[in-house]
């Protein structure tokens, strides 16, 4: 490579050294990355210990929180364990449950098409959009007036990638949707369902082996929205059950209160609310289904994780909300990254997950209002 030299007023000759220049901009680099480096180490050693606090006992009450929500996460469940053993963690769980509720539903409560509501009107709109302020969340309300309108809409035949919530919403014709059960979301892939899915009438997913605890949520040929315990059942039973209780459209959900997960599913059940040993749950973004008396659905999404601030709602938070508004019977749906809400062409709500802040997770399957 030729060398260029240059000539200084006094005479002296220059040389314009181009790698060092080069060295120059490594270092700095290098000096900049430095800092980020200790800068995160800095901040992941101070979670560290804030945790290992927490954990330690040192606040009750942010221990219990913090190990009840953790628990109801899908990839973040093994942080409880770094600073608790089993025992323990299933300590904390057993103060912090629900007590069951495992009646079945009186499709006599409810009568499709009085439309009387909450409040005794006889007038409301076909899908009416309530936003519903919390002290630890926001959510938003929608009441779907004709339940005949609420179906599931899937993306069988399975496959490993699923799609967002407004591409589901939109591939079917139908004008709003909420996320439904348990799915895969390894690394946000979202196109496997687990459990039992079934739409229109079709059972096109059917391994209630595949996690314990499971209830089958959904709606039956008359538009009654049925909640049912499925754990420990056969494949053949369930599908015997599904003929017999002419279910159309359902998901499956998991009820389990162990070291393992925190999960629930029955929130009110013939009018009756589901008791709680002290919070009852953590903190989440949640996504829950109920119906009232006249036979309108009622499906509620909340925020959470630091999403405007939010740490979510609780089980405690989602029963008086489905009570406020007239719920019969009520369940809790898949929450987490996955709760999210789209209606009339944009969300409402939306993942946790900054990057699909207009967006959702993909998924296999989710409730549509047609």
């Amino acid at each position: 490579m030729q060398e260029h030299n240059f000539s200084s007023p006094g005479g002296k000759r220059l040389r314009k050294d181009g790698p060092s220049v080069g060295k120059t901009v490594g270092r700095t680099l290098l000096r900049t990355l430095a800092v980020l480096g200790a800068a995160t180490a800095a901040l992941a050693l101070t979670l560290v210990i804030s945790l290992h606090m927490i954990c330690a006992g040192a606040f009750p009450a942010a221990q219990q929180m913090f190990v009840t929500t953790i628990l109801e996460t899908g990839q973040l469940k093994f942080l409880a364990s770094w600073f608790l053993s089993p025992e323990e963690i299933q300590e904390i769980v057993d103060k912090n449950s629900m007590q069951a509720l495992d009646a079945d539903v009186d499709t006599g409560l409810i009568q499709v098409g009085a439309q009387t509501g909450p409040s005794g009107s006889t007038e409301q709109a076909d899908i009416e959009i309530v936003e519903v302020p919390g002290a630890t969340y926001t959510g938003t309300m929608m009441i779907v007036k004709d339940p005949s309108r609420v179906s599931l809409a899937t993306i069988y035949p399975w496959r490993e990638k699923g799609i967002p919530l407004d591409e589901l919403v939109e591939g079917c014709g139908a004008v709003a949707g909420i996320n439904g059960g348990l799915y895969d979301s390894t690394n946000n892939s979202g196109g496997r369902p687990y459990g039992v899915i079934v739409s229109n009438g079709e059972i096109q997913h059917n391994r209630p082996y595949e996690w314990p605890g499971l209830v089958l949520i959904g709606f039956t040929e008359d538009d009654i929205l049925q909640i049912i315990d499925i754990a420990g059942m056969t494949a053949k039973e369930v599908e015997v059950l599904i003929q017999e209780q002419r279910i159309r459209d359902a998901v499956t959900f998991q009820e389990e209160a162990s070291d393992a997960n925190n999960h629930f599913v029955q929130l009110i059940i013939n009018n009756e609310a589901r008791e709680m040993n002290g919070r009852g749950s953590g903190l989440n973004p949640r996504t829950a289904i109920g119906q009232r008396a006249d036979g309108s659905v009622l499906l509620f999404v909340t925020d959470g994780r630091g999403k405007s601030g939010h740490l979510g709602a609780s089980s405690g938070d989602l029963i008086a909300v489905m009570q406020e508004f007239g719920a019969v019977n009520a369940a809790n749906l898949d929450g987490g990254s996955s709760s999210c809400m789209y209606y009339d062409g944009e969300y409402l709500m939306t993942s946790v997950t900054f990057y699909y802040s207009n967006s959702s997770w993909k998924l296999p399957a989710g409730f549509v209002v047609h």
